[in-house]
């Protein structure tokens, strides 16, 4: 994934290379249900991870997509791109299944910013914050992710495919099934509520906020919360989402909105830690329906 054209919601994406490997697919190439699986494997992973914050919750999501998506397979019939019919299996997958992760950890915004609120500041000198780099991010990465938390799940599923994934509301109310004007009404309500907190009580949006993630790093790593050796959230990547989802990224930010947009849009376009497509591809009900 080193090009903007590999993300599936550019607009120079290439669907009817997934049209051929469909068809390749249902004829039994296992080779074409490789390469289907490694196309799209990523952003199902990303899309997943953003909505549980937990990445064995969301490999687990991934190979339950994919096994759904693979069995149905036979059903597709291309009245609409590929990829459109495989997100918005994925989107109802992710709305309907069970609550895990960070999504049971985190209540509202008012409890989580007053938890955070709670934790003790820490000043670091210059040279100890140099050392503990990784580990800052690493909580910037993880509280901010818990901020996704804090909206519901069909605000944060609009926010994560129209902010961050860069979705236009074509192909986002396409996806979750409602007009574009509606995707349009979500999003904006969901960028607002984050916004307004993120305003209020986040010092990486407004620095009238006490709030410093390098100033919490030192009690979160003394509670186990964040381990410098066992890095959850700054791992394994090797783009930042941006890359791939924003040409405009480099522009100067000249607006509030634009700055809110940016701390997601440097969070990690994370790599799964285990083989998802072959575990996908070894599940035992695909070999029996592809007989591979």
């Amino acid at each position: 994934m080193k090009s903007r054209d590999d993300n599936p919601f550019h607009a120079g994406y290439d669907t009817d290379g997934d049209r051929g490997l469909v068809e390749r697919a249902v004829d039994g190439s296992k080779d074409a249900l490789r390469e289907l699986v490694s196309r799209h494997q990523p952003f199902v992973y990303n899309l997943a991870l953003k909505m549980c914050g937990r990445r064995e919750d969301a490999e687990d999501l991934t190979q339950e997509v994919f096994v759904k998506v693979i069995t149905s397979l036979r059903t597709f019939r291309a009245e609409s791109a590929f990829r459109t019919w495989l997100y918005r299996l994925t989107v109802n997958h992710l709305l309907k299944s069970r609550r895990r992760g960070m999504e049971v950890l985190v209540d509202d915004f008012e409890t989580y910013f007053s938890a955070i609120a709670a934790v003790p500041d820490e000043a670091l000198t210059p040279q100890e914050l140099r050392d503990a780099g990784r580990s800052v991010e690493e909580l910037r990465i993880r509280c901010t992710t818990g901020m996704l938390m804090c909206l519901d799940r069909e605000q944060r599923i609009t926010y994560v495919l129209g902010e961050l994934f860069g979705v236009d509301h074509q192909l986002g109310g396409e996806i979750l099934e409602i007009s574009p004007g509606n995707f349009r009404v979500r999003l904006s309500r969901a960028r607002k509520d984050l916004y307004s907190w993120m305003n209020q009580r986040c010092g990486l949006v407004n620095l009238a906020n006490p709030c410093r993630c390098h100033k919490k790093t030192r009690s979160y790593v003394r509670s186990g919360a964040v381990d410098p050796e066992h890095l959850v959230f700054n791992t394994d990547y090797v783009d930042r989402i941006e890359a791939l989802t924003r040409s405009e990224s480099s522009e100067v930010i000249d607006t509030v909105e634009q700055l809110h947009q940016r701390v997601f849009l440097e969070h990690p376009l994370q790599v799964s830690r285990s083989k998802v497509v072959d575990e996908v591809l070894q599940n035992d009900t695909l070999r029996t329906f592809f007989g591979i």
